[in-house]
């Protein structure tokens, strides 16, 4: 383990700790409340396709591709996950979005689970199996893309893969001796800074595959080679916090309109 094989892990296991942590809530509430063989099967279910996807994007990518399109690919993939990521973050913390809360989260599908009336049929319960199947294959494919997309721009996709398999294992664990949602996770800040850690790697391997439309068609370099990227994260974390400050809430003064006197 390298230096680089390093940070691809620190790249890849937190955004595998925060969908995992989603996909757990949603499987907890459909087991607690209806069914947890049919909620477990429904993942089952989910890890086989999500395996199979993996597999088929990887091989297609890394086949298909020559290295400059594959970076350009991957690094406008991960532009666009992280570019998301980073716009909740934003509007988080700048109060203009509600802080993502697993416990109200947890409550709503408990309360849907409750209402749904009785769906089995060859000994499933079908709303459980559904539930927990949508759930975590579509948390479970951000995942892939991350994995993929990093392990593959980073020639070391071993590594990306058993980062995520550590943070779903670390937050299955975490289920566990809980026994409920893992509302302490400090799911906010890893999502701001996965989504940090996504814009700027995308950036980086982007502007290299720009690589493809030149007479060499052979990536481009950046000036300082792999330092560019903390250079990156570091300016779209000051982008970021810019753009806090100008969307931010005024608290109302005690004198305002509307405030106490």
């Amino acid at each position: 383990m390298n230096a680089a094989a390093w940070g691809l892990g620190a790249a890849v296991l937190p955004a595998a700790i925060v969908e995992a942590v989603e996909a757990l809530t949603i499987v907890l509430a459909m087991g607690m409340t209806r069914s947890w063989r049919s909620a477990l099967l429904g993942v089952a279910a989910a890890l086989v396709t999500l395996a199979a996807f993996t597999a088929a994007a990887g091989y297609a990518l890394a086949t298909w591709l020559p290295e400059a399109a594959l970076q350009l690919a991957v690094g406008g993939l991960l532009l666009i996950f992280g570019l998301q990521w980073l716009r909740k973050a934003i509007l988080r913390s700048s109060g203009r979005k509600a802080v993502h809360d697993e416990d109200q989260i947890f409550a709503a599908e408990v309360a849907a689970a409750r209402q749904a009336g009785a769906l089995k049929r060859s000994g499933l319960d079908w709303f459980s199996f559904m539930v927990s199947f949508k759930g975590v294959f579509l948390e479970g494919v951000e995942v892939v893309f991350i994995v993929i997309t990093f392990g593959l721009s980073a020639g070391n996709l071993p590594v990306a893969i058993g980062a995520a398999v550590l943070g779903v294992l670390l937050v299955l664990v975490a289920g566990i001796a809980v026994r409920g949602p893992l509302s302490k996770v400090p799911e906010n800040t890893l999502k701001y800074g996965v989504g940090l850690l996504l814009a700027g790697f995308g950036t980086y391997w982007a502007i290299e595959g720009l690589g493809i439309f030149t007479e060499s068609r052979r990536s481009l370099d950046w000036p300082g080679a792999d330092l560019a990227i903390l250079v990156l994260v570091a300016a779209w974390f000051g982008l970021s916090r810019l753009l806090v400050r100008m969307l931010r809430q005024p608290t109302p003064s005690p004198s305002a309109p509307g405030g106490r006197p």
